[in-house]
């Protein structure tokens, strides 16, 4: 182990886990604490003295004495203790999974459940979740705590479930892993490159570790991680000049072709059982994207035949959105595909896309001014000064001469 933050955020999984394992989940605040102090004296004495033999053991032994001290000051010392004083764990032994399910507990509602993985299990700060999730450290604080405590009063374990809860439960954790890598693809494109590469980077390394395990090496696993895979090698791509960049206009050479194979092996792989999920479907659309030696050159037929299946899995405005524009992709006739996105204003009146969108379908049949209204919608609700500089770059597209969008 290096001597780095980001191999230590990467081992804080596996120690929580080791912690929480001989604690139990009700004394998760101490396994915390305890693996906190561990990484603090690592940094403070690593440096001098050198990075230990079997790292991972020194870092549980500070951990566990640290717990057992705090311990011995409890009432309920004999609990617990005769667990905690077991042997360290060798290296390689990792109760991360464990870990994640606990994290991803039904009592917990969605995006506690995404903050606690992430924090727990990938190590993350509370600034950089704070960030990711838009708002003040103190409340993303609060959060974990509340969440921390519904893991309690539900009476969590530290365990997996069985067999026959366990698909479902797998369902959860895939899509709280699926939601920090989509929240990554968010601040990537909202120029935070470096918190929305490590958001995608964590939940893809939490996948893998869903893989190392029989009872979770599921093919929707793998659908899953070529998704992120495929997604995030075009990160390089999307934002430029302090602008987001649409994929017809990305340079296609910044691609990370190390990820798209990958991430295309992934997909291959995940072909291989009789389940389709909704993490198929998406993976097939990632690939045809990367694919393509260009915009004009993808399969959109494919595509939207994909969108279609998508529907019927999980219909949802944004899939409706998304099938219309890779019909207007794919040639069809703008004033059809207005009125398919038309109707979807309602849901998605504070969807920034979905006005971009109907902006460039209005210039498409030759309503500027229904165009450039659109677009001041678009630069009202958009999330990133990238974002809002791309809209405004369409405008001044659409009419050189037109008074420039105010910043929003």
């Amino acid at each position: 182990m290096k001597l780095e933050p980001h191999a230590f955020r990467h081992e804080h999984g596996r120690l929580l886990g080791a912690l929480v394992r001989r604690l139990g989940a009700r004394h998760f605040d101490l396994a915390e604490e305890a693996a906190s102090e561990a990484f603090a004296r690592a940094a403070r004495a690593w440096p001098l003295d050198g990075v230990p033999e079997r790292p991972q053991a020194w870092l549980f032994v500070v951990a566990r004495n640290y717990a057992v001290d705090q311990l011995r000051r409890a009432a309920w010392l004999q609990e617990r203790l005769p667990e905690l004083v077991q042997p360290p764990p060798v290296d390689g032994g990792d109760d991360r999974l464990e870990l994640t399910f606990m994290c991803c507990h039904p009592a917990l509602q969605r995006r506690d459940q995404v903050a606690l993985t992430l924090k727990a299990v990938a190590g993350l700060g509370t600034p950089q979740l704070a960030a990711a999730f838009l708002v003040p450290e103190a409340t993303l604080a609060q959060r974990l705590v509340r969440a921390k405590r519904r893991l309690l009063e539900a009476g969590a374990e530290f365990e997996l479930p069985d067999a026959e809860a366990l698909p479902a439960r797998l369902g959860a954790v895939l899509d709280v892993l699926y939601l920090a890598y989509t929240a990554g693809h968010q601040l990537q494109d909202g120029g935070e490159q470096g918190v929305g590469a490590t958001l995608a980077d964590e939940a893809l390394r939490l996948g893998e570790g869903l893989l190392a395990r029989p009872e979770t090496a599921r093919p929707q696993v793998h659908a899953l991680l070529a998704v992120i895979l495929l997604g995030s090698a075009r990160f390089p791509a999307r934002v430029g000049g302090g602008a987001f960049v649409p994929l017809a206009e990305q340079d296609r050479g910044l691609w990370d072709r190390e990820r798209i194979a990958a991430g295309l092996g992934h997909l291959e792989l995940a072909g291989r059982g009789d389940d389709l999920s909704t993490f198929h479907l998406l993976a097939g659309i990632e690939a045809c994207h990367t694919l393509a030696p260009s915009f004009a050159a993808t399969d959109w037929p494919r595509i939207v035949s994909l969108y279609d299946d998508l529907l019927q899995l999980a219909p949802s405005p944004v899939v409706r959105l998304n099938r219309a524009l890779a019909r207007h992709a794919g040639g069809e006739e703008p004033a059809a595909v207005l009125a398919e996105v038309e109707p979807l204003r309602e849901a998605l009146a504070d969807y920034a896309p979905l006005h971009a969108a109907l902006a460039e379908l209005h210039a498409a049949v030759g309503d500027a001014g229904a165009a450039r209204q659109a677009w001041e919608t678009a630069l009202a609700h958009a999330g990133s000064e990238p974002e809002r500089e791309s809209y405004r770059a369409r405008v001044r597209a659409l009419d050189p001469e037109a008074t420039p969008l105010p910043p929003a």
